[in-house]
């Protein structure tokens, strides 16, 4: 009987480590078709937005795949960061995740980016900008490059033991090319970080004290700094490299001409055998990077290859600020002979991810009214008369504990945005007096569209009409919003007014993005 136990102990012990192993090892990476949009059916931008319902503030960075999850880096606008304009602070560098290329979560900064950042960065600054990451299997380390101008090389490296970070600042880099330049100049410029598949880490680069040629430097074994052995493009004008290989080659597109913060440069590529070349001639395949200027190539495993994914960044017009602007993502095409094809824009595009799985929107707790996060396009003008007016109807009855307006600031507001309640009519115009008004700060509001939420704490019941009014005093400036002119909330209609309120012209077919909460 003794040895009967003892042998069902060393049974249930072996099981139960078996289950242990099970339980904890990682999910097998499956494959899974996802569907990426940039621009509507009449070929307007439309908002990506994290999973939260904001919308993605995640400018010139990079997409990158490591352990199965997809991560976006980017510069941050939405604290109000604004080029050269002396008094706008730094936002940071911040990183998203996702686990089809769509639904993206906000997992916040890579570092801290006040104390010294800001006097780096800050709009007193020529800025910081381009975070690119690389992981390098010997050292366990990611490893995050950016672009600044306090230093002479241009950059500044920080590694991670996560790919999310944070990020810890390692010793100042030194590369072949104007390491030795005046400190605080324009010296070197837009770059990204490429490892090879043996592992050797490179860094393209623009050489801006040599006109806007791109430079392709070997790094050391730990990524963290140069070797010196590099290779130039010999040509000008020219910025925003990125790097990849495909069936052996060596591709290098770039920004051609250089424009920073322009929509529409063109879009140029060279090929080589080796990184450090020598590099073909330079071949343009678009005139216009569908509207935005070439961010990075990102190349991602699916289920019948290796797709290159080009962006480029949907700048907003040229404001120094540009929180507004949005992505084009789509995969590069190419020859039987391996030439990059002339781009052709795509409104979507789908992917059989080698490895992804379905992602989900988070709404907030309890949310009973709301028109989702798909086909909005951006617009400002609440302020200085223009007011909104968004209709909803109540599935049930209850304290209406909170209500979401997407909105954002731009050109500094002089007064704060205010949010009021209102029963409204079938033709959606507010009537009697509001239920509830709230006037929120301009400080509390960002650049970046985002969800503004109140909490009326009034009765609302169910199946009857009320409405969102939303206006503001201010003189200076507007309030933005997301706005879908293709009725994504049948339950409910939008009115504009230009006279503050005082009468409402109905816009059925439209929705401006929003959301209730019923308790």
């Amino acid at each position: 009987m003794t040895g009967t136990r003892r042998l069902r102990s060393a049974i249930t012990l072996v099981l139960a480590a078996v289950l242990a192993v099970t339980l904890s090892a990682p999910a097998e990476a499956r494959a899974f078709t996802t569907t990426v949009t940039n621009f509507d059916a009449q070929g307007n931008q439309v908002v990506r937005f994290d999973t939260r319902g904001d919308a993605v503030d995640a400018h010139d960075g990079e997409i990158a795949l490591f352990g199965g999850t997809y991560y976006l880096y980017g510069t941050s606008y939405d604290c109000g960061f604004a080029w050269q304009a002396t008094s706008s602070p730094f936002c940071g560098f911040k990183v998203y995740t996702s686990p089809d290329l769509v639904h993206w979560t906000d997992r916040g900064r890579l570092f801290d980016a006040t104390g010294v950042w800001q006097t780096r960065c800050n709009g007193a600054t020529y800025g910081c900008f381009r975070p690119h990451v690389g992981y390098d299997a010997a050292t366990r380390k990611y490893v995050l490059w950016v672009n600044v101008y306090d230093n002479s090389v241009g950059f500044r490296v920080l590694t991670s033991a996560n790919p999310a970070g944070p990020f810890t600042e390692a010793p100042v880099p030194t590369l072949a090319v104007n390491n030795n330049a005046p400190a605080g100049g324009v010296n070197n410029g837009d770059h990204d970080v490429f490892v090879d598949t043996d592992g050797t880490a490179y860094l393209a680069y623009t050489d801006w004290r040599a006109g806007g040629d791109i430079v392709v430097e070997r790094l050391a074994a730990n990524y963290l700094t140069g070797t010196g052995a590099y290779a130039r493009l010999g040509q000008s004008q020219t910025e925003a490299p990125a790097l990849f290989k495909r069936n052996g080659v060596y591709y290098l597109t770039y920004s051609d001409p250089n424009c920073g913060y322009c929509a529409g440069t063109g879009t140029s590529y060279r090929t080589a055998a080796n990184p450090l070349g020598p590099w073909s001639a330079p071949v343009k395949i678009s005139q216009d990077s569908c509207g935005g200027q070439p961010a990075f190539v990102s190349a991602l495993p699916t289920t019948s290859g290796t797709a290159y994914v080009y962006a480029s960044d949907l700048w907003n017009n040229g404001q120094r600020n540009e929180a507004l602007a949005n992505y084009y993502w789509a995969p590069l095409e190419f020859t039987a002979t391996g030439a990059i094809a002339p781009m052709t824009c795509r409104n979507s595009f789908s992917l059989d991810l080698a490895t992804g799985s379905a992602g989900h929107q988070d709404p907030p707790p309890g949310v009973d009214q709301a028109d989702g996060v798909t086909g909005f396009r951006t617009y400002c003008d609440v302020g200085a008369g223009v007011a909104r007016f968004q209709t909803f109807v109540p599935s049930r009855g209850g304290t209406l504990s909170a209500v979401s307006y997407t909105s954002f600031q731009a050109g500094n507001p002089g007064a704060g945005l205010e949010i009021g309640v209102y029963a409204a009519t079938e033709g959606f115009q507010p009537t009697g007096a509001a239920l509830s008004t709230t006037v929120v700060p301009a400080t509390s509001i960002g650049w970046s569209p985002r969800a503004v939420t109140v909490t009326p704490g009034i009765a609302v019941t169910a199946g009857k009409r009320y409405g969102l009014l939303v206006r503001s005093a201010t003189t200076t400036g507007c309030y933005g919003l997301e706005y879908n002119d293709s009725s994504p909330y049948p339950g409910g209609g939008e009115a504009y007014s230009n006279d503050h309120g005082a009468t409402f012209r109905a816009e059925p077919g439209r929705s401006l993005k929003f959301s209730t909460s019923v308790g």
